[in-house]
């Protein structure tokens, strides 16, 4: 049924529009925006309420009123929607689909839309997006979708994705490239749907640089301060406040921007199933509070 509807978001609620819906393109502009309003925009919106890595950032406008009447009242479009193309935490990431200079390729690391965005401006928006990273001189992007269900911050469980607006579009012609699942992985999941991610992890254990900000994520979902040891703390809190789970990898999607580049390995069929949730409840460890 996911794949009749438009996901949304709005304060890391989910909504869902139907995917029938047509936007007039005239009504919507798309643009370059700085670091710090892209990342207010995504970490009050995403569930993940994180933000990554980013490389380039764009945002999608929208005109409430007529174009005519915008621009003859000196109006400001409203920021309706953001796409952060991000470093992964690993080169392979890029590499493994789009061989060669890591740099000449990038992820779609967050990609966000409020919920009075009509459907169909996914493909819209990102399509645009695609137009600028080719003139910036990028080859390649790729993008993951994670259809592990979990729960929200609202107590619902949200069943993840398949990728649905990546399926849709094509860029030159061609249509995006599925390559599977990505590698394997641990997960800590918080009660609110968050995640506390491996590397975060690490520089808990060894005191890395980042040590404060990692250990705030444990301390906002109730942890102590930590003391000297802070691996002892690390234990102690990590299975009281986060399920573990083995996840299975996230689904695999790549768009070639340069006619030159070819995506290494076949095109798999499309995924259409979510992960099994049965299979999430099977891997889990520990539960919170427990």
């Amino acid at each position: 049924m996911q794949t009749l509807f438009c996901q949304r978001w709005r304060e890391r609620r989910a909504s869902y529009r139907p995917a029938g819906e047509i936007i007039n393109p005239a009504n919507l502009d798309v643009a370059p925006i700085d670091y710090h309003t892209a990342k207010q925009f995504v970490t009050t919106h995403h569930y993940s309420k994180s933000y990554p890595a980013c490389r380039y950032r764009f945002g999608l406008f929208s005109h409430a009123l007529s174009n005519s009447h915008w621009r003859s009242q000196g109006l400001q479009p409203e920021l309706v929607g953001v796409a952060v193309f991000s470093v992964p935490q690993h080169p392979a990431v890029l590499t493994n689909v789009f061989p060669g200079d890591p740099n000449d390729s990038t992820e779609l690391g967050r990609f966000v839309l409020l919920n009075e965005t009509a459907a169909n401006a996914e493909t819209f928006f990102l399509a645009r997006c695609f137009q600028e990273l080719q003139r910036i001189g990028l080859r390649g992007v790729v993008a993951f979708a994670d259809d592990v269900a979990r729960p929200s911050p609202h107590g619902i469980l949200f069943p993840g994705h398949l990728g649905i607006i990546y399926q849709s579009l094509s860029w030159a012609g061609k249509h995006a490239t599925f390559g599977g699942r990505g590698a394997r992985k641990t997960i800590h999941l918080f009660a609110d749907g968050t995640t506390l991610e491996r590397r975060t992890i690490s520089k808990i254990r060894n005191r890395e640089q980042g040590f404060s900000y990692a250990c705030h994520k444990l301390i906002n979902h109730g942890a102590t301060t930590p003391g000297r040891d802070s691996k002892a703390w690390l234990d102690y809190w990590l299975p009281k406040l986060t399920t573990r789970i083995n996840h299975p990898g996230c689904l695999r999607f790549s768009w070639s921007l340069d006619r030159h580049l070819v995506p290494v390995g076949p095109s798999l069929p499309y995924p259409k199933r979510f992960a099994s949730a049965a299979a999430m409840d099977a891997s889990r460890k520990t539960t919170p509070g427990s």
